[in-house]
């Protein structure tokens, strides 16, 4: 499944990407352990060393695109190609919305967001010529479902999906799939808002053999598992059928009055790529 790939894990100092990065080195993999503190870095590196596998540490910035692409080029230089990406990298700055700084928006949105994207960048094209690649995102059920305090986290893991959902698309031709990881799990970023009785259920190693299923030849693409304590689900964007209302004289209150019918869930479907909603308007339409 994994032996003998090549794969960069970023944020792989400590809680899930540390678990990662183990993981996929004991699978056989060769492990490009980024952390934006060298240190960490470098003792998780170290450990995959002493526990017989081959690891480099990086240490850099996700946000860095200079530092990124030398963590890249790198790469390339020691092993000479790339196989797997996991998206891991990221902060918290929780705050209820009115009380939430631009800055601190920013820069939630730029590590979780753009670090994701500017990562993804630098592997992409040798992934295409490779005609293989596995990048795994890192979302959130803060995105898919909404968490007090967390706007900024939400709005920067949800666009992840947005991004995994075309990449998936772009990605077939050349055997790259790309999918989604929504953890719970017990990390630094999230040791202050549990109790401890529920963190010891949440260890970050009950999510990573979902992510390395995902880092797999057998990878499907385009999906989001959900994984903690264990448990495992997909998660999926669907829309219901609807309701055709006309074109002509369409007022507020006939969406209102028909709202009930919006929403039915019966017959209700997870596309795959935005022009089968537009199909679906098409169909409708025509009477169907």
């Amino acid at each position: 499944m994994i032996d003998g790939r090549v794969a960069i894990v970023t944020g792989a100092g400590g809680g899930l990407g540390r678990e990662h990065a183990l993981y996929l080195a004991r699978k056989g993999a060769r492990v490009v352990v980024n952390d934006v503190a060298p240190e960490a870095a470098e003792a998780v590196a170290a450990q995959i060393e002493a526990e017989g596998g081959r690891a480099i540490p990086f240490a850099a910035s996700v946000t860095d695109e200079a530092g990124v692409a030398a963590m890249v080029a790198r790469t390339l230089q020691e092993w000479r190609r790339v196989d797997i990406l996991v998206n891991n990298a990221g902060i918290l700055r929780d705050k209820s919305f009115a009380k939430m700084s631009l800055d601190d928006f920013r820069l939630v949105v730029e590590v979780h967001l753009m670090g994701t994207v500017i990562c993804t960048r630098a592997v992409w094209e040798r992934m295409r010529q490779q005609n293989f690649g596995r990048i795994v995102m890192t979302t959130s059920s803060s995105g898919l479902y909404g968490n007090f305090g967390q706007s900024n986290y939400g709005a920067a893991k949800l666009g992840i999906i947005g991004f995994m959902n075309t990449l998936k698309l772009e990605g077939q031709k050349n055997n790259i799939h790309v999918n989604a990881i929504a953890p719970v799990a017990a990390t630094r970023m999230t040791e202050n808002l549990m109790p401890p009785e529920v963190l010891e259920r949440l260890k970050p190693e009950y999510v990573t053999p979902g992510v390395v299923f995902l880092c797999s030849e057998e990878a499907p693409t385009g999906c989001i598992l959900t994984a903690g304590a264990g448990a495992f689900a997909l998660a999926r964007i669907v829309e219901t059928e609807g309701v055709y209302l006309g074109e002509g004289g369409l007022s507020v209150e006939e969406v209102r009055d028909n709202w009930a019918k919006i929403i039915d869930p019966a017959g209700q479907q997870a596309y795959q790529a935005g022009g089968e909603q537009s199909g679906k308007f098409f169909r409708k339409m025509q009477g169907g």
